[in-house]
């Protein structure tokens, strides 16, 4: 377990580039720490480093990461899903338990386009009788 992993995560139309290798646990997004990233936003701290938490390798693992598209919830979601791709292809004995978890799932919710004489993708006009 001694080499460097890559594997792109995405949610809506945030892309996550993701290397891993063995280290101490530190996680770097875009240049910054985990911390000033995400500032004090805890939940969504807690959903990036899900997959290293299912797996026990929270404090075995350095992540490297690049975001960009979308804002911080999305990347974060894109980060989530790319940890845990790298995870995966670096052990093939982590997808056991991070399958069950619904981490290497692709969320493929997006946001619905704006229709023609429509004011958003669903909203009509208001309605006048007269």
């Amino acid at each position: 377990m001694a080499k460097t992993t890559y594997a792109t995560g995405k949610r809506k139309s945030a892309v996550a580039k993701v290397w891993i290798k063995p280290g101490k646990g530190k996680i770097e997004v875009n240049g910054m720490d985990l911390n000033t990233w995400l500032g004090g936003h805890e939940a969504i701290k807690l959903k990036v480093v899900q997959p290293l938490l299912v797996t026990k390798q929270e404090t075995l693992i350095d992540v490297t990461a690049k975001t960009l598209g979308g804002g911080y919830s999305a990347q974060a979601e894109a980060l989530r899903h790319g940890i845990a791709r790298a995870l995966s292809n670096l052990d093939r004995a982590f997808r056991a338990s991070l399958k069950p978890a619904g981490l290497l799932t692709r969320d493929s919710r997006s946001v619905e386009r704006k229709k023609f004489g429509r004011r958003k993708a669903r909203r009509s006009p208001q309605f006048s009788k007269r």
